[in-house]
């Protein structure tokens, strides 16, 4: 790829990026959880639906949010664009390689 090419593609790619403000990093879970005591449901062995935000953070340690139904939507979107942030990146990363290595 020319010189003039690359640049052309990452700036093609910075246009691109979604917010950097509406991101998130993690995984969305649908988890049951019991409460200890005087839940009938509970008692049952039914337990209650929720929706889990897990982060990993270097060292093993994890932390688990607690998301309401209606933030859901927004949880995932965000999700989506820390993913499409990333990979994004990667790419423009990769062009800024090969500027690297283009000959003036």
């Amino acid at each position: 790829m020319k010189r003039e090419e690359t640049v052309k593609a990452r700036e093609q790619l910075v246009r691109q990026l979604p917010d950097a403000a509406e991101i998130l990093r993690g995984s969305l879970l649908h988890r049951k959880i019991f409460h200890r005591r005087g839940c009938p449901k509970c008692r049952r062995g039914e337990g209650h639906r929720v929706w889990v935000l897990t982060v990993s953070y270097p060292g093993g340690r994890t932390r688990q949010f607690s998301i309401s139904a209606d933030q859901k939507p927004r949880v995932e979107k965000w999700l989506e664009n820390y993913q499409e942030l990333r990979a994004k990146l990667e790419a423009i990363c990769e062009l800024n390689h090969e500027l690297l290595r283009a000959k003036p």
